[in-house]
């Protein structure tokens, strides 16, 4: 550590643990520079990919550089790939973008960026995903660059049924928060077409509609695409 400090390396520490994402919200208070860099400190990832990355950053003048874990050396744990397929596939609907890695922590991030959603940002292990919903919402520059994922040094700290309902809060969440028609308009269109089904099905079948629960579903998505249309409405004059 002696020899890092040396060559003007600064050791931030909290004194209780505070979490993943409160550190990283720390050092980057702390940062003097245009980007900034993390990484995990297991050996999970391959960190002498940063210059590249950085590299790409400066010469597409991107907003992030994502490291995304794709390449052959990747080990995901098997009980956590059903989870993390689920969770990918409703990150690429909920931002309308092909999002190979999630919540990679090896990237490079412009910090006037990411200092605009320092509300939004949590202290755990979300804050990954939350930056990058948030940017690719928002039509920032993005881009994700193919890297190794190695064998971690020491026990991980995933929860996988906890962390992946949390993940999943979190989509959604964020999602409401930048583009709220993303997720009402389809939960609108769904009680919509299951009114006029069970309209249908009961006139056809039963020989008598069945009124109040038609009536009741069609006014329950006509309700919720009115409550979208709100959401949308505030979201789009809070930003203006």
């Amino acid at each position: 550590l002696e020899d890092l400090t040396s060559l003007g390396v600064i050791f931030l520490h909290h004194e209780t643990n505070r979490g993943y994402g409160s550190a990283i919200k720390t050092g980057l208070a702390k940062a003097r520079f245009s980007f900034v860099a993390i990484t995990d400190g297991d050996g999970t990832y391959p960190n002498d990919r940063l210059p590249e990355m950085f590299k790409c950053v400066a010469e597409a003048d991107l907003d992030m550089v994502v490291g995304a874990r794709v390449g052959k050396n990747v080990r995901i744990p098997f009980v956590r790939r059903p989870a993390k397929w689920f969770l990918g596939k409703l990150a690429n609907y909920l931002t309308r973008t092909r999002i190979p890695d999630l919540n990679s922590g090896l990237r490079i991030m412009r910090k006037e960026v990411v200092e605009r959603f320092l509300g939004i940002l949590p202290d755990g292990f979300s804050l990954t995903s939350t930056i990058t919903l948030a940017m690719l919402t928002n039509g920032y520059r993005v881009r994700f660059v193919p890297i190794e994922y190695y064998s971690r040094r020491g026990q991980s700290k995933i929860r996988p049924i906890q962390d992946t309902l949390n993940f999943l809060q979190l989509l959604l969440r964020t999602t409401l928060y930048f583009d709220p028609l993303r997720v009402f308009l389809p939960l609108s269109l769904l009680f919509v077409t299951a009114s006029i089904v069970w309209g249908g099905v009961t006139f056809f079948c039963l020989g008598r509609l069945a009124d109040l629960s038609t009536l009741l579903l069609f006014l329950t998505g006509v309700q919720i695409a009115i409550t979208g249309l709100l959401a949308d409405l505030i979201d789009k004059k809070a930003s203006t």
